[in-house]
Parts: C-alpha cells; sequence; structure tokens
C-alpha cells in the first residue's frame, strides 16, 4: 500500500567546491604544480597571470589587442549546430572519485637482466628453458624459495620438460655464478658464501668469515660469540675481522639490482621557515606554481552573451551555457588554491607557536607534547583538515627538512607532574643506546630504570614499544665484540 508522508531530515553535504579544496590541502608542492598545469589544459577559461586594474583608456585598448594564439581561436571549436560536444563527454565517475595512475618502469628489469647474462654460456634449448624458469622462481630479493623437486613437477606439468635434480642443480649454479653475487642463493648462510666465493682476493678475514658462515652459522646469527672463538681457536679481534667482513656483504641481492633502476625521491619542501632576530619568517615554496585568473576573452563571452539574452537561438543558449560552466569551473579553482594558501598558512603559523621554543633552538627536548586537536581547536577548523596539511607536508627549516607529521607527539607525565612529549622520551632513550657498552647493550629493564631515575614515569613495555619505533634491535642484537 502506498501511503504519502512529510518528513524532515537534517543532512550535512559537501559542496563540489568543498570537494575540491579538501582534495588540493592534501596535496603536495610537488604534486599541486601538476594539478594547476591540468587544470589550464582542460580548462580554456583559465590563464596564468595577475589580475591587473585598468588604469586609463589606454590599457583598455593594449588589452584588447589579441595575441596571434588569441586571433587563431575560433569559439565554433567548442560548439555543434545542434549539440554541443561537451555533453558527449563521459560522466560515469564520481565528482570526488580521485584518478590513480599507475606509472610505467623503464629500463631492463631484474628477471631480464639476468637472462641477458645467460648469452654468455652455451646452453642447448632445453637448459635454457630450465634456467629461465628457475630465474623466474626467484623471489624480490633474488633467493630461490621453492624446493627443486616442486621445481621439477611445475616444468613437467606446464612445460612439458623432464628433468632431473642433477640438471636442474648444475644450472642453478650457472646462475648462481651471474650478478648481483648471491643471486640464486636458497637462504642467507648460502648467499653469504656464494659472495665470499666470488671475492678476489682471499684473505685470512675472508677465510675466518665463511669458517663462521660453515660451522658456525646459528652461534653467529645468536651472537654467542665466545663460544665461537672458542671453538675457532681464534682471539677476539680476529673474531671482530671476520665479523666485519660478513657484515660487508649483501643479505638480499636481489633488492640492490632493483634499487639501482629506482629513480632517487628529493623531499621538496611545502613551507620555507628562516629565523631572524627571534621572529619567524614563514613562506610557502610556490616553486614553479603560476598565479591564475580567468581569461578576459571568455568573459567578454559571456557579457556578449548576457546582453543579447533575448534573441539567442539554440545554439548560442548551449554556447552560453559551456561558457558559463568553464568561467563558473575557473572561479571555484582559483578560490580553492588561494583558500588552500591561507589554510595552509594559518595551520602552519599556530604549530609555530605551539612550539616556539623548539622552532628557536631547533633542540627536539624542547618539543611539547602536541595532538591534532590542539591545533584545530586553535584554528577553528576540523581536526580532518588539520590531519590532510599534515600528513603529507615539509617545511624546510635552519635545522634541517622535517614532515609535518614528525611534530605530533602524545605526551608523558613525569614524576613532577609535568607533562613532556614522547618525541623528547625517544630522544632521549636513542641517547642512551647510542652510548651504552656494546659489548653489554642496555636491556628494556635497564633503559626503564635509567629513564626513571631521569624522572620519567615509564614502564618497560612502553620502553620496548619506543624502541621498535626508533628501529632500534633487542640487547642480544645489538652485542658486539
Amino acid at each position: 500500500m502506498l501511503k504519502q508522508s512529510l518528513q524532515q531530515k537534517l543532512q550535512q553535504k559537501l559542496s563540489p567546491q568543498q570537494i575540491q579544496l579538501m582534495k588540493l590541502l592534501q596535496v603536495p608542492t610537488v604534486a599541486i604544480e601538476a594539478r594547476i598545469k591540468e587544470e589550464l589544459e582542460s580548462n580554456p577559461a583559465l590563464d596564468e597571470g595577475r589580475e591587473e586594474t585598468l588604469e586609463s583608456q589606454d590599457d583598455f585598448d593594449d588589452q584588447n589587442e589579441l595575441s596571434e594564439a588569441e586571433q587563431e581561436f575560433d569559439f565554433s571549436d567548442y560548439m555543434d549546430d545542434d549539440d554541443p560536444s561537451y555533453r558527449y563527454n563521459a560522466k560515469n565517475y564520481s565528482a570526488d572519485q580521485e584518478e590513480k595512475t599507475i606509472p610505467l618502469s623503464v629500463g631492463d628489469t631484474f628477471v631480464e637482466r639476468l637472462e641477458n647474462q645467460l648469452q654468455t654460456f652455451i646452453l642447448n634449448e632445453k637448459q635454457e628453458r630450465i634456467a629461465k624458469h628457475l630465474i623466474g622462481s626467484l623471489d624480490e630479493s633474488g633467493y630461490l624459495r621453492r624446493d627443486l623437486l616442486s621445481i621439477i613437477d611445475d616444468l613437467a606439468f606446464s612445460q612439458n620438460i623432464m628433468a632431473e635434480e642433477d640438471e636442474l642443480l648444475y644450472l642453478l649454479g650457472v646462475i648462481q655464478s651471474l650478478d648481483p653475487p648471491g643471486v640464486g642463493a636458497r637462504d642467507l648462510r648460502e648467499c653469504l658464501l656464494l659472495q665470499l666465493e666470488r671475492k678476489e682476493e682471499h684473505t685470512v678475514q675472508t677465510f675466518t668469515a665463511k669458517a663462521i658462515l660453515e660451522d658456525y652459522f646459528e652461534e653467529f646469527t645468536k651472537k654467542h660469540y665466545s663460544k665461537i672463538s672458542a671453538k675457532l681457536e681464534i682471539s677476539e679481534e680476529d673474531l671482530r675481522e671476520g665479523i666485519e667482513e660478513i657484515t660487508k656483504l649483501n643479505p638480499k641481492p636481489g633488492n640492490s639490482a632493483n634499487d639501482n633502476a629506482k629513480p632517487i625521491e628529493h623531499v621538496v619542501p611545502d613551507y620555507l621557515l628562516s629565523v631572524e632576530d627571534g621572529e619567524f619568517q614563514l613562506s610557502l615554496n610556490q616553486r614553479n606554481a603560476p598565479e591564475l585568473k580567468v581569461s578576459h576573452q571568455y568573459s567578454e563571452m559571456m557579457d556578449h552573451y548576457s546582453k543579447s539574452k533575448g534573441k539567442m537561438t539554440k545554439s548560442d543558449q548551449d554556447a552560453a551555457s559551456f561558457v558559463k560552466q568553464k568561467l563558473d569551473s575557473a572561479k571555484w579553482f582559483i578560490d580553492a588554491i588561494k583558500q588552500r594558501q591561507q589554510t595552509l598558512l594559518r595551520t602552519m603559523n599556530t604549530i609555530l607557536e605551539y612550539q616556539r621554543a623548539y622552532f628557536l633552538s631547533g633542540d627536539e627536548t624542547e618539543l611539547r607534547p602536541m595532538i591534532l586537536k590542539d591545533i584545530a581547536d586553535k584554528i577553528n577548523m576540523d581536526i580532518s583538515t588539520v590531519s590532510r596539511v599534515a600528513n603529507s607536508k615539509y617545511i624546510q627549516t635552519p635545522y634541517g627538512t622535517f614532515l609535518l607529521k614528525s611534530f605530533f607527539s602524545e605526551s608523558l607525565t613525569t614524576t613532577s607532574g609535568e607533562e613532556v612529549s614522547t618525541r623528547e622520551v625517544k630522544k632521549i632513550l636513542d641517547g642512551l643506546i647510542e652510548n651504552e657498552d656494546k659489548k653489554k647493550p642496555l636491556t628494556d629493564d635497564k633503559l626503564a630504570q635509567m629513564l626513571n631515575e631521569k624522572g620519567y614515569n615509564i614502564a618497560r613495555r612502553t620502553v620496548a614499544k619506543y624502541r621498535e619505533q626508533l628501529y632500534l634491535p633487542v640487547a642480544r642484537l645489538r652485542k658486539e665484540i
């Protein structure tokens, strides 16, 4: 049964302008340049340059003199006799949907480089196919993790190649002779031994390193150095030199080959900060981002259509609708860019004042506890807005270039009742571990005790959490000879 009723609802919806602003806020400096250029290419009503005020009739006449490019511009290119071409554009995506493109890799891959090296060996067709299959079975670190018997089954079922284990072992040896050294190993121990064997000079240190890996690898991984020294009947100094030889080797040869093909990424700061006589000088890094204005030619078109409103044909109406749409889009984009700049500066200036002591000295122990809500409350904005600004922006300071997110930290109460930043505690923890006796590294319990003595009320499990966040291993793995 159909029933008609009247309901009142309270809904909050984001306008297209707000969505556009939210997108632009989280875009860093490098990407904003590309975004502006993309908008300039897609919207003919948007121009580069600063809006100029006309002071005289001569200025007006000069501005009305069309360049060659403007004289060649024909508005009819954007129109059709019956329907404007823009009506045929695909609109099967959401207005706030982000476009995600996958960059294409340039250059030889790790597998291709290994296959190219196979050409230096004399292999028959069967051997070449097996060798390529083995190369294709390597993981991203360059290891062959699969059992040879399983690979024999794969070859039989997928390529109809009947192979014996001896054949695979021979061809695996061929692959292990390729560059980078250590590739094709089945475990870490074999990988390191392959690299030692490829060394041109065999010294006492390499022989010691080889003996450690061949006979005492488990003791080496557990850092039971006294046991190794006693069993090999060598001095502590000889053992240290052998271990240093091992630490020079590459445990992931496949990754190193892939890293060589990766482009070097440079951090481009979004903010530039200098300190002069105790005062902050903050500016946005505009780089190559051009100033924007609405096209004068499109504005004149809109004025023309507005004046002849009662005399327009259907084609004129469609053209006027197109021009208005592009003008509105250009104005929205310009406003969004301006709002983005204002929001970025407002947020960063508030952070500077909140962390004034740190930005004047550069001493990390001066950092106050600060969460997103602290800044959001001061600038009367939503926490999500501050988060968008902090997550992807960098600031260049006299003390280095930092991610804004790194200045935010939780608080920790000292024994005196004072609240300090957890980043300050991590800095002190890092210093304690750096200056410890590496022969007897400090345990988490001992570190917690030392921090408590300094007035920081902290538990052992919290010390373990902070240590892991600093990417520092446990005491046993920090032990050195």
